[in-house]
Protein backbone atom coordinates (compact mmCIF):
# COMPACT_ATOMS: atom_id res chain seq x y z
CA UNK A 1 0.00 0.00 0.00
CA UNK A 2 2.94 2.33 -0.49
CA UNK A 3 1.06 3.60 -3.53
CA UNK A 4 -0.14 6.84 -1.88
CA UNK A 5 3.33 7.79 -0.58
CA UNK A 6 4.85 7.09 -4.01
CA UNK A 7 2.13 9.26 -5.56
CA UNK A 8 3.16 12.10 -3.27
CA UNK A 9 6.88 11.93 -4.07
CA UNK A 10 6.47 11.40 -7.83
CA UNK A 11 3.52 13.61 -8.77
CA UNK A 12 2.14 15.72 -5.93
CA UNK A 13 5.36 17.33 -4.64
CA UNK A 14 6.62 18.46 -8.09
CA UNK A 15 3.16 19.81 -9.00
CA UNK A 16 2.93 21.80 -5.76
CA UNK A 17 6.49 23.07 -6.22
CA UNK A 18 5.74 24.42 -9.69
CA UNK A 19 2.28 25.83 -8.84
CA UNK A 20 3.26 27.74 -5.69
CA UNK A 21 6.87 28.47 -6.70
CA UNK A 22 8.63 27.14 -3.60
CA UNK A 23 12.36 27.81 -3.40
CA UNK A 24 13.13 24.68 -1.35
CA UNK A 25 11.66 21.17 -1.26
CA UNK A 26 11.22 21.61 2.51
CA UNK A 27 8.53 24.25 1.85
CA UNK A 28 6.30 21.77 0.02
CA UNK A 29 3.26 20.91 2.18
CA UNK A 30 2.82 17.29 3.19
CA UNK A 31 0.54 15.24 5.39
CA UNK A 32 1.52 15.31 9.05
CA UNK A 33 -1.08 13.04 10.66
CA UNK A 34 -4.69 11.88 10.54
CA UNK A 35 -6.77 11.81 13.71
CA UNK A 36 -9.96 9.71 13.80
CA UNK A 37 -12.21 10.57 16.74
CA UNK A 38 -15.45 8.89 17.84
CA UNK A 39 -17.45 9.99 20.89
CA UNK A 40 -20.85 9.02 22.21
CA UNK A 41 -22.95 10.30 25.08
CA UNK A 42 -23.97 6.68 25.83
CA UNK A 43 -20.44 5.94 27.11
CA UNK A 44 -21.34 7.59 30.45
CA UNK A 45 -24.01 4.99 31.20
CA UNK A 46 -22.72 1.85 29.47
CA UNK A 47 -19.05 0.76 29.36
CA UNK A 48 -19.77 -1.76 26.58
CA UNK A 49 -20.42 1.15 24.19
CA UNK A 50 -16.82 2.28 24.69
CA UNK A 51 -15.59 -1.24 23.92
CA UNK A 52 -17.66 -1.29 20.72
CA UNK A 53 -16.27 2.12 19.65
CA UNK A 54 -12.72 0.98 20.34
CA UNK A 55 -13.13 -2.28 18.43
CA UNK A 56 -14.62 -0.43 15.43
CA UNK A 57 -11.77 2.09 15.38
CA UNK A 58 -9.18 -0.66 15.75
CA UNK A 59 -10.71 -2.57 12.82
CA UNK A 60 -10.87 0.53 10.61
CA UNK A 61 -7.39 1.87 11.33
CA UNK A 62 -5.36 -1.21 12.26
CA UNK A 63 -4.12 0.56 15.37
CA UNK A 64 -5.21 0.47 19.02
CA UNK A 65 -7.36 3.50 19.99
CA UNK A 66 -6.82 5.73 23.02
CA UNK A 67 -9.72 6.52 25.37
CA UNK A 68 -10.61 10.22 25.48
CA UNK A 69 -11.66 11.71 28.83
CA UNK A 70 -13.45 14.95 29.74
CA UNK A 71 -11.11 17.76 30.79
CA UNK A 72 -13.78 19.91 32.44
CA UNK A 73 -17.06 19.32 34.22
CA UNK A 74 -20.15 20.59 32.37
CA UNK A 75 -23.35 20.39 34.45
CA UNK A 76 -25.69 20.89 31.46
CA UNK A 77 -24.28 17.76 29.79
CA UNK A 78 -24.14 15.76 33.07
CA UNK A 79 -20.40 15.51 32.55
CA UNK A 80 -17.65 15.37 35.15
CA UNK A 81 -13.94 15.87 34.63
CA UNK A 82 -12.23 12.52 34.10
CA UNK A 83 -15.27 10.71 32.62
CA UNK A 84 -14.72 8.61 29.50
CA UNK A 85 -16.19 10.18 26.37
CA UNK A 86 -15.02 8.01 23.47
CA UNK A 87 -11.85 7.02 21.65
CA UNK A 88 -9.41 8.40 19.11
CA UNK A 89 -6.62 7.13 16.88
CA UNK A 90 -3.70 9.16 15.55
CA UNK A 91 -2.22 7.76 12.34
CA UNK A 92 1.19 8.70 11.01
CA UNK A 93 3.54 7.37 8.37
CA UNK A 94 2.58 4.33 6.31
CA UNK A 95 -0.71 3.68 8.15
CA UNK A 96 -1.77 7.27 7.51
CA UNK A 97 -1.26 6.96 3.74
CA UNK A 98 -2.98 3.56 3.70
CA UNK A 99 -6.01 4.91 5.60
CA UNK A 100 -6.26 7.97 3.34
CA UNK A 101 -6.15 5.73 0.25
CA UNK A 102 -8.95 3.53 1.64
CA UNK A 103 -11.00 6.57 2.70
CA UNK A 104 -10.83 8.30 -0.70
CA UNK A 105 -11.07 5.24 -2.97
CA UNK A 106 -13.17 2.71 -1.05
CA UNK A 107 -15.13 4.18 1.87
CA UNK A 108 -16.39 7.55 0.58
CA UNK A 109 -17.70 6.18 -2.75
CA UNK A 110 -19.82 3.75 -0.68
CA UNK A 111 -21.79 6.65 0.85
CA UNK A 112 -25.29 6.84 -0.57
CA UNK A 113 -25.85 9.81 -2.93
CA UNK A 114 -22.17 10.77 -2.64
CA UNK A 115 -21.36 13.91 -4.61
CA UNK A 116 -18.00 14.71 -3.02
CA UNK A 117 -16.64 16.12 0.19
CA UNK A 118 -17.04 19.77 1.21
CA UNK A 119 -14.16 21.83 -0.20
CA UNK A 120 -14.68 24.55 2.44
CA UNK A 121 -14.05 22.46 5.59
CA UNK A 122 -10.54 23.81 6.12
CA UNK A 123 -9.66 25.56 9.39
CA UNK A 124 -7.62 28.47 8.04
CA UNK A 125 -4.28 26.83 8.87
CA UNK A 126 -4.26 24.08 6.24
CA UNK A 127 -6.04 21.31 8.17
CA UNK A 128 -9.13 19.52 6.86
CA UNK A 129 -12.01 18.11 8.94
CA UNK A 130 -14.52 15.57 7.69
CA UNK A 131 -17.50 14.16 9.56
CA UNK A 132 -18.75 10.66 8.73
CA UNK A 133 -22.28 9.69 9.72
CA UNK A 134 -21.71 5.94 9.95
CA UNK A 135 -18.87 3.48 10.36
CA UNK A 136 -20.49 1.05 7.92
CA UNK A 137 -18.86 2.69 4.89
CA UNK A 138 -15.58 1.00 5.77
CA UNK A 139 -15.31 -2.56 4.42
CA UNK A 140 -13.62 -3.77 7.64
CA UNK A 141 -16.85 -3.30 9.61
CA UNK A 142 -19.30 -6.20 9.36
CA UNK A 143 -22.92 -5.10 9.26
CA UNK A 144 -24.14 -7.96 11.46
CA UNK A 145 -21.61 -7.34 14.23
CA UNK A 146 -22.40 -3.68 15.02
CA UNK A 147 -24.78 -2.73 17.82
CA UNK A 148 -25.49 0.84 16.69
CA UNK A 149 -24.55 3.12 13.80
CA UNK A 150 -22.06 5.72 15.01
CA UNK A 151 -20.33 8.56 13.24
CA UNK A 152 -16.77 9.77 13.53
CA UNK A 153 -14.60 12.77 12.79
CA UNK A 154 -11.60 12.51 10.50
CA UNK A 155 -9.07 15.35 10.78
CA UNK A 156 -6.29 15.54 8.19
CA UNK A 157 -3.41 17.63 9.55
CA UNK A 158 -0.99 19.03 6.95
CA UNK A 159 2.11 21.21 7.07
CA UNK A 160 0.50 23.67 4.63
CA UNK A 161 0.39 27.29 5.73
CA UNK A 162 -2.81 28.23 3.88
CA UNK A 163 -6.06 26.52 2.98
CA UNK A 164 -5.35 26.94 -0.74
CA UNK A 165 -2.11 24.94 -0.44
CA UNK A 166 -3.81 22.24 1.63
CA UNK A 167 -6.75 22.00 -0.80
CA UNK A 168 -4.35 21.58 -3.72
CA UNK A 169 -2.37 18.95 -1.77
CA UNK A 170 -5.48 16.90 -0.98
CA UNK A 171 -6.84 17.30 -4.52
CA UNK A 172 -3.61 15.96 -5.99
CA UNK A 173 -3.68 13.09 -3.46
CA UNK A 174 -7.12 12.10 -4.79
CA UNK A 175 -9.60 13.78 -2.45
CA UNK A 176 -13.06 13.70 -4.09
CA UNK A 177 -14.05 17.35 -3.54
CA UNK A 178 -17.49 18.34 -4.82
CA UNK A 179 -17.49 20.74 -7.71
Amino acid sequence: MARMKDLYTEKVAPALMSKFGYKSVMQIPKLDKIVINCTSNEVRDNAKVLEAIMSDLAAITGQRPVVTVAKKSVANFKLRAGMNLGAKVTLRGERMYEFLDRLFNVALPRVRDFRGINPNAFDGRGNYSLGLKEQLIFPEIEYDKIDKVRGMDVIVVTTAKTDEEARELLTLMGAPFER
